[in-house]
């Protein structure tokens, strides 16, 4: 039987406020445990919840950005459930009627064609603590500093058929959510995951399956591994005559496979109600209007431009924008004078390999934007050839440490040697010394045997230490002849 899976994602986006979603508590990362839960978060008798204002604004402005309806009406509900790490016995989140309507956003999966994904709803919530399961022998330890840090849930629609699908999706709200600048996308913190729930069907059959959830993933690459191992495992389950049950699971990426950890509860279960202690939200269209005035460019728009106005190649582009980091340093590069394909180039090719060899964030380059800007200036005014401008770069990176003085392109050049050799006189001298002192060579070349061409400019370019400029070189060979 041919099957097919049904895959929605439920991504937490933790947004980047200073304070909490209810209380004044500090949400910086890597505190001491439970430094940082306040009387609020711990729901001591007589405390009272007071709503963070600009994770509202955060929450409007992710709505826009997916042009989704906002709600100039929503409440805030408590969620009932019973965890060590939930000190209250309740989360308060948004059930009936969430800030973020329905919107949708555009993937394009790695192999695949384009595919819209309809979002259901985001809504505000807080966070509850963090289980720590390996720190004391059969205990569990409880770090409630996570306690009330803001969320928004963006639920999607049930509309992604591949896990490269579910992960592109993933791949597409981190790279919106940072680029709005409402999560800084750090996945190693925690601040954004996502639950999977995934469900086969035989294919051409309209109605779902039973699904299961796959809880707190927090990376791309985990994401894809755990609903490929799952629908896997539903269609031997389905095929060996046994029956998906609804359920809550547990990715384990050093075993790759998915474990249940208890039975899904439903809706109604969690005893949803208006929570007594928050009036409803409501805001006005004059907000709404003032948030949508603070947009950035965003992705798709940013990468129609470069193709549009600097002609980069589509795939270039989509590579440049897909990071608001790559897309800000490309376009100072440029604003800097740099041409834009030389500018992707550098970008894509000898600061990337550098970045990643020494484990850098583009933001923290050693090499300005203006530094490097300077360096394709001067390879495209014949200054540098491509050699020279790689010991150059090299150079660069290893002054960076000192660039609050900033390192001067051209004097490092200068205190390098590395400008290129474009004097006619000492070239000529140069290429007459090689012709004499390889005849048959030189024959050859005359007879037709273009390869000896690369030979003599190979032989220039080891006596100019690489700095003869390959253009003039091989005019003035072939003058020669």
């Amino acid at each position: 039987m041919s099957w097919e899976a049904v895959i929605g994602l439920e991504i937490h986006v933790q947004l980047a406020t200073r304070s909490k979603i209810f209380s004044g508590a500090s949400t910086a990362y890597g505190a001491s445990p439970n430094a940082q839960a306040c009387n609020i978060d711990l729901g001591l008798p007589g405390v009272l919840p007071v709503l963070n204002e600009q994770a509202v604004e955060m929450a409007v402005r992710f709505g826009l950005a997916i042009g989704a309806q906002i709600n100039l009406h929503s409440i805030f509900d408590r969620k009932n459930y019973f965890y060590a790490d939930l000190p209250k016995g309740y989360q308060i989140s948004q059930f009936e009627t969430p800030i973020v309507g329905e919107g949708s956003i555009t993937i394009t999966p790695e192999t695949g064609s384009p595919r819209t994904v309809g979002i259901t709803r985001a809504h505000l919530e807080e966070d509850a603590g963090k289980s720590i399961h390996d720190l004391y022998s059969g205990q569990t330890a409880i770090d409630l500093n996570r306690t009330g840090t803001p969320l928004l849930e963006v639920v999607s629609e049930p509309d992604m058929r591949t896990a490269q699908e579910a992960s592109a999706y993933f791949r597409q709200i981190h790279t919106l959510a940072r680029y709005i600048g409402i999560c800084d996308g750090n996945l190693a913190e925690g601040s954004m995951r996502c639950d999977a729930n995934v469900s086969v069907r035989p294919s051409g059959l309209a109605e779902f399956g039973e699904r299961t959830e796959i809880k707190n993933i927090n990376s791309f690459r985990f994401v894809e591994q755990a609903i490929e191992h799952e629908i896997a495992r539903q269609i031997d389950v389905l095929e060996s005559g046994g029956k998906i049950h609804r359920e809550t699971r547990l990715y384990d990426p050093d075993k790759d496979e998915t474990r249940s950890m208890r039975s899904k509860e439903l809706s109604n279960d969690y005893r949803y109600f208006p929570d007594p202690d928050l009036m409803p939200l409501n805001i006005s269209e004059e907000f709404v209007a003032q948030v949508r005035g603070t947009l950035p460019e965003l992705p798709h728009a940013r990468c129609q431009r470069y193709c549009d106005d600097l002609g980069l190649p589509a795939g270039d582009a989509e590579t440049i924008s897909s990071d608001i980091d790559r897309a800000t340093y490309f376009d100072q590069t440029i604003e800097a004078g740099a041409s834009p394909k030389q500018a992707a180039n550098w970008l894509m090719g000898e600061l990337s390999a550098y970045l990643n060899r020494h484990a850098t964030d583009i933001a923290d380059s050693p090499v300005t934007p203006t530094q490097m800007a300077q360096l394709i200036q001067r390879i495209e005014d014949g200054t540098l050839s491509s050699k020279t401008a790689k010991t150059l770069f090299d150079a660069l990176w290893e002054a960076g440490a000192d660039n609050s003085a900033g390192t001067r392109v051209d004097a490092l050049i200068d205190s390098l040697n590395l400008a290129q050799v474009s004097d006619d006189g000492a070239l000529t001298q140069i290429i007459d010394d090689l012709i004499t002192a390889n005849p048959k060579q030189f024959e050859e070349l005359r007879g037709g045997k273009d390869k000896m061409l690369g030979f003599f400019v190979g032989q220039v370019m080891k006596a100019t230490q690489g700095k003869a400029n390959p253009q003039q070189v091989n005019e003035i060979i072939r003058s020669k002849l």
